[in-house]
């Protein structure tokens, strides 16, 4: 649950490659949607966006438009070059990403192999630190007791119906399972705000949708301040309660509201082009 603002945040990838001389009129060209200049590459440029607590914000848009870097930087993953970010009113360009209470959940499955799904489910909560305070008003931080860790891995197991693999290692878990529990995992520390990083995109439609639904319910009953990137244009528009749409590292969209209540993939599809003057040409996305 945290506020975060972007003020005209950039991100570039200085050039690799042994600089070429250029004419003026070749200072800057694009190339795979990306602006190319003397700098280096630029993937997100003079990004601004203010997300309110407990706020669901649904990020889409072609690839290579600056959707998951947007992400990286904000999570610390990637250093952000030019502008501010802050959460709850705290500056965080220079924080450790482990210090800015952030849970951030990828396409691929982020469990530990050698562990059983009990002991990954466990593991998160053996970290937390939860705060106590004493008869004389002094509040201290003191690990989880083990007797609540097991009862918070035993309600996980049971809203994902994997009770009967707790003592297996979790390639004894389907796909959907296995991203379901990564999920979970992510939010069962309660973190400030959660990021999903195209989280579905790796599993097929029935059980994109079954963990989509779960998403929901978490997102929803832990009052989650969530950014969610996705490719699937109904999900953008069924889920969340605003939807954002990047090109070209900018942001051209912006709904909100009862607009977005009523908005249909081809609705969303016009406005793109009207707003960034293309076409929407992206064969990952899902637009029916």
């Amino acid at each position: 649950m945290a506020e975060v603002i972007l003020k005209n945040v950039r991100k570039v990838y200085p050039n690799t490659e042994s600089k070429k001389k250029k004419k003026k009129d070749e200072a800057v060209e694009k190339k795979n949607n990306l602006e190319i200049t003397d700098e280096g590459v630029v993937a997100v440029q003079d990004f601004n966006i203010d997300v309110a607590d407990k706020e669901f914000i649904v990020l889409v848009g072609p690839s290579g438009c600056g959707k998951s870097t947007t992400l990286r930087m904000i999570a610390g993953l990637e250093e952000i070059s030019g502008g501010e970010l802050f959460i709850d009113g705290k500056q965080m360009n220079d924080v450790a990403p482990k210090d800015r209470d952030i849970a951030m959940v990828f396409q691929n499955y982020a469990l530990y192999p050698h562990m059983t799904v009990y002991e990954n489910i466990a593991f998160p909560l053996k970290l937390k630190k939860i705060a106590e305070t004493d008869a004389d008003g002094k509040t201290h931080l003191k690990k989880m007791p083990n007797d609540e860790i097991d009862r918070r891995v035993r309600e996980a197991a049971e809203i994902l119906d994997i009770t009967q693999f707790l003592d297996r290692k979790p390639k004894a878990l389907s796909g959907g399972q296995r991203q379901a529990l990564t999920l979970l995992m992510a939010t069962l520390k309660r973190p400030k705000l959660l990021l999903l990083d195209e989280h579905t995109a790796a599993l097929d439609p029935k059980t994109a949708a079954k963990v989509m639904e779960l998403t929901d319910r978490i997102v929803r009953e832990g009052q989650l301040t969530t950014l969610m990137i996705t490719h699937n244009m109904r999900d953008a528009i069924q889920y969340g309660n605003r939807l954002i749409m990047l090109h070209d590292g900018h942001v051209i969209l912006d709904i909100a509201g009862e607009e977005k209540k009523k908005l249909t993939v081809p609705d969303l599809l016009e406005q793109f082009t009207k707003a960034s003057g293309d076409e929407f040409a992206n064969d990952r996305a899902i637009l029916s």
